[in-house]
């Protein structure tokens, strides 16, 4: 999950990039500003980025920016390690957005979840939104995890290959849907999105990925190609 400050940091530095080569005048003097004011300066006062695109989920472009209570909460440690009360308040929070599948928790198709792991699909914003209805939102996985040696996937989170050595019991399912739906429940302030509390995707998405990550048929664990 990347925090506010963090995205507008990012943003605000390549504003300023460009600012300096074209010698654009902004109204300010950026250079006495701390990243963090030159940002909230940049894209709120300056009208630099179009706030009121329409977003997917509903809203709009700057709507997305304003931080949930979580978010605020993870936010104010400015990447300084977590104290035990925070951790708890955090871990709490997430456990109460996690919504458990009717008829329990099922692995799903692992040939499916590959194709969602893989996808970084949905949720752009732009004068052409992410149409939905045409394409179904990817899980994003592998921008983050090295998940089956077919394919190469991110370092950002641990390696995921041969995950399905864990078995299939009832508290591994439980353990990793709860993961993917909101995974502050058991890592406060991770950077991992929340992917099933934020909507982003379904329980039978879920279910998919669970399957690619738990299936023995599946590249992850078999070693094989698809």
């Amino acid at each position: 999950m990347l925090n506010k400050t963090t995205i507008m940091t990012a943003l605000a530095a390549t504003t300023t990039m460009l600012l300096v080569a074209g010698g654009t005048a902004i109204g300010a003097d950026y250079t006495k500003m701390s990243p963090e004011e030159l940002a909230e300066y940049l894209i709120y006062e300056t009208k630099s980025f179009k706030l009121d695109l329409p977003a997917q989920e509903g809203g709009t472009a700057g709507g997305r920016l304003v931080q949930d209570q979580l978010q605020k909460i993870c936010s104010a440690l400015r990447d300084k390690p977590i104290d035990s009360s925070t951790a708890a308040r955090v871990n709490a929070m997430a456990r109460e957005s996690i919504k458990y599948p009717e008829g329990g928790i099922k692995l799903g198709d692992w040939k499916k979840g590959r194709a969602l792991a893989w996808s970084g699909f949905g949720y752009r914003v732009g004068h052409r939104n992410d149409d939905h209805g045409k394409r179904e939102t990817g899980a994003n996985c592998y921008n983050c995890h090295q998940l089956a040696t077919d394919r190469t996937g991110g370092t950002i989170g641990p390696a995921l290959t041969n995950y399905g050595a864990r078995g299939t019991s009832e508290p591994i399912l439980k353990y990793t849907y709860e993961v993917i739906y909101n995974p502050h429940a058991y890592f406060p302030c991770t950077y991992m999105p929340r992917m099933g509390a934020n909507g982003v995707l379904s329980a039978d998405q879920i279910s998919h990925v669970m399957a690619y990550l738990l299936d023995p048929e599946s590249p992850v664990n078999s070693g094989k190609a698809p």
